[in-house]
């Protein structure tokens, strides 16, 4: 198995990785693309707690089982698109280089989808497609409620930068991991505010207007997207009621922290998928609606998309 940990401990920001190569003994192939994959981890998120439990639970497996390459990164849980965008890039290069493919095929959750904006914009050669799932590209409507509110240096902003802070300092020691954390950087690259001066910079892959039409490549690069537009979806989800109240800082459709314009990018193949923002990458724990397709195979078949598309 090949990991980056043994090389780095993560101690510079770049993180801690895991690839895991398709088994010898498989069989199939349905999942076997000709480039890596490359997972992403949203905000407060990563690789592995205790390592044993999955940001992106039972997919690298099943990619596997598919034939798949698949590494999964760990950036820090909690900081700027730009400055975890610099730490994925770090495990990018590293991965394209190590493998000999000279190129990934990203897949980013939420935040980590402008992480991989980031790297696509400052390295596109190391890209062959790059997909978002459930990204706020366009900035998240509970992020600008919390920036209205914490305006300027005062008591509030003091507070959150201290919980977000504290936060992914606790999520670094579940991961073994030792990563900056900047909250308040955080909610602007989350904030419509700064999600507009994001794409200002990177605007490769969006519409020129709200919900218009987005493109499907940039310079050979394959562009994707999908997500969820529903909230409560399984009952033995503790996670749900959490998400059911972000939803309600949202005018419009969306998975609980992601509005469903918002998450468009690249060709789009579905933006109403019966999953919140943790059943996009099957939490809690595979806890999802019985009356949709498993986020599991929606990732397989994506795979597989990638696969006959040559990537």
């Amino acid at each position: 198995m090949l990991s980056c940990a043994s090389a780095n401990d993560g101690s510079d920001g770049s993180g801690d990785f895991q690839a895991v190569p398709a088994p010898a003994a498989s069989t199939s192939t349905f999942t076997r693309t000709r480039y890596p994959i490359v997972l992403a981890h949203g905000l407060t998120g990563f690789r592995q707690l205790f390592g044993v439990v999955d940001y992106f639970f039972g997919i690298p497996g099943d990619l596997r089982s598919g034939g798949a390459q698949v590494f999964v990164t760990q950036v820090s849980a909690v900081g700027s698109a730009e400055e975890r965008g610099e730490q994925l890039l770090q495990q990018v290069e590293f991965i394209a280089a190590s493998t000999g493919a000279g190129k990934v095929n990203l897949i980013g959750h939420s935040e980590g989808g402008l992480d991989a904006r980031y790297v696509m914009a400052v390295r596109p050669d190391l890209v062959a497609s790059l997909t978002t799932v459930a990204t706020p590209h366009l900035g998240a409507d509970l992020a600008d409620f919390l920036a209205d509110n914490i305006s300027g240096s005062g008591f509030n902003q003091t507070v959150l930068a201290a919980f977000g802070n504290s936060l992914g300092t606790v999520i670094d020691l579940l991961t073994g991991t030792s990563m900056p954390q900047d909250a308040i950087g955080a909610l602007h690259s989350l904030s419509s505010a700064g999600a507009a001066e994001f794409n200002q910079q990177f605007p490769a892959g969006l519409a020129a207007t709200r919900c218009g039409a987005t493109p499907s490549s940039v310079n050979g690069i394959l562009l994707y997207s999908w997500a969820g537009s529903s909230v409560l979806t399984n009952l033995l989800d503790v996670s749900d009621p959490a998400l059911g109240l972000t939803s309600l800082f949202y005018s419009e459709d969306n998975d609980g922290l992601v509005g469903r314009c918002s998450g468009h990018f690249g060709k789009v193949l579905r933006d109403n998928y019966r999953m919140n923002h943790l059943d996009e990458v099957n939490q809690l724990f595979g806890l999802t609606s019985i009356f949709e397709t498993s986020p599991v195979s929606v990732f397989r078949t994506h795979a597989n998309r990638l696969k006959n598309a040559g990537l």
